[in-house]
């Protein structure tokens, strides 16, 4: 079954045929953290770095500070351990730099990178920068993360899990 992750969503799984996945991300971070002792995953759609004002319980997953803690807590509660997490980051696209020199997209990825960091948590790989936006799946049997740049082929990033017969 796919599920979309939204915005400001993260969705978790160790179920066998999930895909989880997050179109269309243009400075905003798809991360996906693969388990592949738990064989469970974990994607978000992370907005902005650090949470800004008063936000409602349903939007702090926006904030790459609240977002990333609470997918590696998601994918503990399902017998994950760090030690075999494997994170995957896609998007931080430059998308407005005609009209801002803000830079959303490589402050989306420092941050998520630094919070990773900060739990010991390894990014195996990123597809990350540029200005086009970009597509990321994750297949949670396989723990396979795959990326496609608009306009572009459907590329895999990595595996984290051996596939069983």
């Amino acid at each position: 079954m796919e599920q979309m992750v939204r915005m400001g969503e993260l969705a978790i799984s160790n179920t066998d045929g999930d895909t989880l996945t997050s179109l269309g991300l243009g400075s905003c971070i798809g991360l996906a953290v693969v388990d592949r002792r738990a064989r469970a995953a974990g994607l978000a759609h992370i907005v902005l770095p650090v949470t800004a004002g008063s936000p409602s319980a349903a939007a702090l997953n926006k904030f790459a500070d609240h977002a990333v803690p609470a997918l590696l807590d998601g994918l503990l509660e399902l017998g994950g351990s760090r030690v075999f997490m494997q994170a995957y980051l896609v998007g931080g696209a430059s998308m407005f730099a005609a009209v801002s020199d803000l830079d959303v997209g490589a402050r989306n990825a420092a941050a998520v990178r630094e919070l990773l960091a900060a739990r010991r948590v390894t990014v195996t790989a990123e597809a990350v920068g540029g200005s086009k936006g970009r597509t990321i799946r994750v297949d949670v049997g396989r723990g396979a993360v795959t990326v496609r740049e608009a306009g572009g082929q459907t590329q895999e990033l990595g595996t984290a899990m051996a596939v069983t017969a």
